[in-house]
């Protein structure tokens, strides 16, 4: 096999022409991409400048605008929202603080001892004597059900 090129042309012949097919003079017109750059970086300064009026204009608009809320009641001015309150909203409590108080709470109310119905033999005790007790004698007998049903 062969790599040389074959050429079907004799010496001499002359270059073939195609008298539809026409070759530009230059690949690109630098003059037009040019003024394209030109009127685009002109719109962008535009639009900049608008942006930066419109900015200004609507910020003196809102500052010379501004006014203070409605009061809730003739003469109080509101100092909370009505109830109910979300837990850490100003001016309410910690909502740790909240928790801490409430285990706080929960564990003293589990260690109390006292009286909950004297005449009625119906006390108190703390968790930890009550599971003392439960597991050295055990839950008080439940009696079965009966099963007759009424007709």
């Amino acid at each position: 096999m062969s790599t040389e090129h074959h050429s079907t042309s004799q010496p001499g012949d002359p270059e073939p022409v195609n008298k539809d097919v026409a070759f530009e003079t230059s690949d690109i017109d630098t003059r037009t991409i040019l003024a394209y750059l030109f009127y685009l970086a002109l719109a962008v300064i535009a639009a900049f400048g608008a942006s930066v009026f419109i900015f200004r204009f609507t910020t003196s608009l809102a500052v010379d605008s501004r006014s203070l809320p409605p009061p809730v009641r003739h003469g109080v001015a509101p100092t909370m929202p009505p109830e109910p309150r979300l837990q850490g909203m100003p001016g309410t409590n910690d909502p740790q603080q909240d928790m801490r108080n409430m285990l706080k709470e929960d564990v003293g109310a589990n260690e109390k001892l006292g009286w909950i119905d004297k005449p009625a033999g119906i006390a108190q005790i703390p968790v930890e004597e009550a599971m003392k007790i439960i597991a050295t004698k055990g839950l008080p007998a439940v009696p079965a059900a009966t099963a007759e049903k009424k007709k």
